[in-house]
C-alpha cells in the first residue's frame, strides 16, 4: 500500500485569534507561519504527528451552523483520557461553545465536542481511527 499523510486546513477570518485558540486551548504549537505585511496568510500547527494549517479566509466562506450537537463536519484530534478532560476545562475557561460534554461513547471512545470561535467542530477523543478489529 502507498504512504499517504492527511494534514487538514481552515480558512479564517481572524487566523490570528483562531492560532491562539488552537494554541491555547488544544495544545498544538506553531511551527510556521506566512504573513503578508502585519497580517497571518497560513499558520501550520502541529501536536504529535497531527498537523492543522490555518489561512486567512479573503472570500467569505460560510460556516454551517450547528444542528443539535454536531455542525456536520470537523476535525477529530487524538489523545489520552487525562488530555480530553483538560483540553475541556481549557475550552470552558475561555468560553469556548461546547456540544458535547466529556462522554463515552458506545465503542468506547472518550472525547468532548467543541465549537472554535469561528464556528467549527472539533472533536477531542482517544479512540484512534483506522486500526483493525471489533469495538
Amino acid at each position: 500500500m502507498a504512504s499517504a499523510h492527511l494534514t487538514a486546513f481552515i480558512c479564517y477570518h481572524d487566523p490570528d485569534a483562531m492560532v491562539g485558540w488552537i494554541s491555547d486551548v488544544l495544545g498544538f504549537d506553531v511551527v510556521r507561519d506566512f504573513r503578508d505585511g502585519d497580517r497571518l496568510a497560513h499558520a501550520e500547527l502541529k501536536r504529535g504527528e497531527a498537523v492543522v494549517c490555518v489561512q486567512r479566509d479573503d472570500r467569505g466562506y460560510d460556516v454551517p451552523a450547528a444542528k443539535g450537537d454536531c455542525v456536520g463536519s470537523g476535525l477529530y484530534v487524538v489523545v489520552d483520557d487525562a488530555e480530553v478532560t483538560a483540553i475541556h476545562e481549557r475550552a470552558v475557561a475561555g468560553g469556548t461553545t461546547v456540544l458535547i460534554a466529556p462522554e463515552t461513547t458506545q465503542w468506547g471512545n472518550f472525547r468532548v465536542e467543541l465549537l472554535d470561535p469561528e464556528g467549527r467542530q472539533w472533536s477531542i477523543g482517544t479512540y484512534l481511527p483506522g486500526q483493525p478489529g471489533d469495538y
